[in-house]
């Protein structure tokens, strides 16, 4: 490693080479992580993109980071970064990681949780490392943002000021009392490759190199303006400079030069030749828009050997050179547009005894998501569980705040269970199991990829299952039966174990009736569907709940449901019967007359009595179960009752705190 006094001679590049790996970039998805990752995919290999996004996160993507770098890691969840911690190691933590600081992000409590709870779960894992630099902001000022130095009076103006504030402090407490190596680097107006589309340099830019302007604020408004590749080396000068005397200590990163859109409108009219008068106000201002707001670097320029390199009418044009190499409209527009980039799977889960079963089966999925790279929500439903279910679910809750946990009144079934989750289910695409494990998490990464490629439903078909070979060809019998009479294609073999695209979960929990056959549901809603298969273990603990008169209830009520067969079958006995009776008054009436002396007797109107009785009851039973359908959905009893939400360690426990959850969800 070079000496201190020689890193500021170095190249970004050599600067780079000379950090100590492993390296872990928080928030590598985002803009400035993109470009930290960037710099680091040319000359290392012992760097990991930390990332909640999906491994079709667009700047991972255009970059080609191999899917070996790309960790899967939800700072908002111990649990998640405890885990990629004690598996990778790093040594080396640039957290860009952040929610709040676009107009468009402005869900308080995530912004809160993200950049407040999210840093404390990785500060807290942050043993034994070299250095933690983190991603603070110039909005900790708030209104005290007239060339501040480090030391002066936090004002915060917005609910992400004030979590990056809080942040600020969090850094200094564990410096100072943990002797974490950390420090806070308050960014001003980042710019460059990169960056979203919908800012204001990205649309000036995409505006320039067609002779237009886009839509103005006022000209009175200041920024300080760094570009991200000067952004980039603070950040590694950060790391290379650390020393105790800095541990906890915040520095700006700004140029310390005022320049106002005005300013900023008139360099790029008069320098890129633009034929168009500016239009002011056009767009409108946001609250926390400042006309003083620029920094002071000069702790930053003598403590950690960083300036500002990059001038603004360089930063521009680089800035267009950028765009023009990467075909920005063909390219960046389409990909930062695509919603698919970050898709969110949940896992609602049906749990009746299965207190033993659900620690494995949430370990087992979160690693599960982790390998695959996607975020994820899981939904635990105790359907009136009478072991300690409530408790284990509540343990794995405040571990998680991915993790809900919902409990029912009563024991309404597993049908029920599922769409109690499905109501409030986040995910784009959502995953129904069995809380005993019989469905194995290993096999969604099939049920996903298939999902992708853009099938609706994607179901497990059950190949084989570990049960007695007579219990199985019971099992394959029913499928088999049920799907000839039903009166909509239903596969075979096919349980409720599913992913299930978020539209048509939408139409599933529209549908009125009170008693639901979901996997038969699922197939009459249509959309594109297909099926993978899997081999169906038994459960790990315990016995099933699951009995034969159980199972003759759920084959009557899957039957009776999707089938008007045996309302059929009556009418076409009915109607041979009839014939049958009307030849055999005939035969009786000839026999009278040719053979008058024909044996009679009591035996042959006794079979017939029983026999068209039997066929009666039969009709009668048929008809009864019929009608008792109609009688239980007339009804319009709800499908489930809630009595209790938990998301991670908020509890909603009254009807209107649950109601609440709902509407915010």
């Amino acid at each position: 490693m070079a000496e201190e006094s020689t890193y500021a001679k170095l190249t970004l590049h050599e600067k780079i080479q000379d950090l100590e790996g492993p390296i872990f970039i928080f928030g590598a998805s985002g803009f400035i992580g993109a470009n930290m990752i960037e710099a680091l995919i040319e000359h290392r290999k012992d760097y990991y993109a930390v990332t909640h996004d999906s491994n079709v996160a667009w700047r991972l993507r255009l970059l080609n980071v191999p899917f070996d770098n790309i960790v899967h890691c939800d700072i908002t969840s111990k649990y998640s970064v405890d885990s990629v911690f004690e598996k990778y190691k790093p040594k080396t933590i640039f957290n860009f990681a952040a929610y709040g600081a676009y107009s468009k992000q402005n869900d308080a409590n995530l912004i809160h949780e993200t950049n407040y709870i999210g840093t404390l779960n990785i500060l807290q894992a942050s043993t034994n490392i070299k250095c933690y630099i983190h991603a603070g902001s110039s909005s900790e000022y708030g209104t005290n943002c007239t060339a501040p130095d480090e030391d002066d009076r936090l004002s915060p103006n917005s609910h992400y000021a004030v979590s990056k504030a809080s942040t600020n402090f969090l850094i200094e407490y564990f410096a100072k009392y943990n002797n974490v190596p950390a420090i806070n680097l308050r960014l001003y107006a980042i710019y460059g490759k990169w960056e979203e589309p919908d800012r204001l340099i990205s649309r000036l830019i995409e505006s320039i190199r067609k002779k237009e302007l886009p839509p103005l604020v006022s000209p009175d408004i200041s920024r300080d303006f760094i570009h991200v590749t000067d952004c980039v080396e603070a950040f590694a000068d950060a790391a290379l400079n650390m020393k105790p005397e800095i541990y906890g200590h915040s520095f700006n990163i700004a140029s310390g030069k005022k320049v106002t859109i005005g300013e900023l409108v008139d360099l790029s009219v008069k320098e890129f030749n633009i034929p168009i008068v500016p239009k002011w106000n056009t767009m409108g201002n946001r609250n926390w828009d400042l006309k003083e707001w620029y920094g002071n670097p000069s702790k930053t320029n003598a403590q950690l050997k960083w300036t500002n390199k990059i001038s603004l009418l360089e930063g521009l044009q680089q800035t267009i050179d950028w765009q023009n190499s990467m075909n920005y409209e063909a390219t960046i527009l389409p990909s930062f547009e695509n919603k698919q980039a970050n898709r969110k799977i949940t896992c609602v889960i049906a749990c009746y005894l299965d207190a033993q079963a659900i620690p494995f089966m949430y370990e087992r999925l979160v690693k599960m998501f982790s390998e695959i790279k996607v975020r994820y929500e899981i939904i635990f439903v105790n359907d009136c569980s009478p072991d300690n279910t409530e408790d284990v679910i509540e343990k794995i809750c405040n571990l998680d705040s991915n993790v809900i946990g919902i409990t029912h009144s009563r024991n309404f079934g597993s049908q029920s269970a599922f769409l109690s989750g499905m109501q409030i289910a986040t995910g784009d695409g959502i995953v129904l199991m069995d809380g005993d494990l019989q469905d194995p998490p290993e096999v969604i990464p099939s049920l996903y990829e298939k999902w992708m490629e853009g099938n609706d439903v994607v179901y497990g078909v059950r190949i084989k299952r570990e049960m007695s070979f007579f219990r199985g060809l019971i099992y394959k019998a029913f499928y088999r039966i049920f799907s000839s009479l039903s009166y909509v294609k239903i596969p075979v073999d096919a349980g409720d174990f599913s992913i299930i695209d978020r539209k048509v979960v939408k139409e599933l929990i529209k549908l009125p009736e009170t008693e639901q056959f979901l996997r038969g549901l699922r197939a009459w809603v249509g959309f594109k569907q297909v099926g993978v298969p899997y081999l169906r273990p038994e459960r790990m603990f315990g016995v099933s709940t699951n009995n034969w008169r159980k199972n003759v209830a759920w084959a009557k009520k899957a039957i009776f449901s999707f089938s008007f067969l045996p309302l059929e079958l009556l009418s076409f006995i009915g109607v041979i019967l009839t014939g049958v009776s009307f030849l055999a008054l005939i035969i009786q009436v000839i026999l009278r007359f040719v053979l008058p002396n024909a044996p009679q007797g009591f035996t042959t109107v006794i079979v017939l009595v029983l026999f068209f009785g039997g066929v009666q009851l039969l009709a009668i039973s048929i008809i009864g179960e019929y009608i008792s359908k109609i009688f239980e959905e007339t009804k319009k009893r709800p499908k489930f009752i809630r009595t209790a939400i938990r998301k991670g360690r908020k509890l909603y426990n009254t009807a209107d705190k649950i109601e609440e959850f709902i509407s915010e969800n």
